[in-house]
């Protein structure tokens, strides 16, 4: 798990015109340890109160531009921030974005 897959979903939601979800967590980490610190009791909790702070709503199945935690269940350095591409779910990597497959934990409509 790398803290720029979550923050590609703030900026995916300051893209459609919402204030930024995750400006409470900037700042807050310099690393990754301080990313996993942060996330530690997994990742959907975080992004649950990012989600919340723009009146987001959980929703039970992917909608286009849907924004999701997925991946697994009990792993949390296996959990990915991802966005729904009307086909397959979206996550940031290193140096680019691209398709993952995996089961969404959390589901929300921004």
């Amino acid at each position: 798990m790398h803290s720029y897959c979550c923050m590609f979903l703030a900026a995916w939601a300051m893209w459609l015109g919402h204030p930024d979800p995750a400006a409470r967590l900037r700042g807050t980490y310099c690393d990754e340890a301080g990313f996993r610190r942060i996330t530690a009791c997994g990742v959907v909790p975080v992004v649950e109160r990012c989600v919340a702070s723009i009146k987001g709503r959980r929703i039970s199945a992917p909608v286009l531009g849907a924004v999701a935690v997925i991946g697994a269940r009990t792993n949390t350095e296996h959990q990915f921030g991802a966005i729904f591409d009307g086909q397959r779910w979206l996550v940031r990597f290193t140096n680019r974005v691209g398709h993952m497959a995996a089961s969404p934990l959390a589901i929300w409509k921004i």
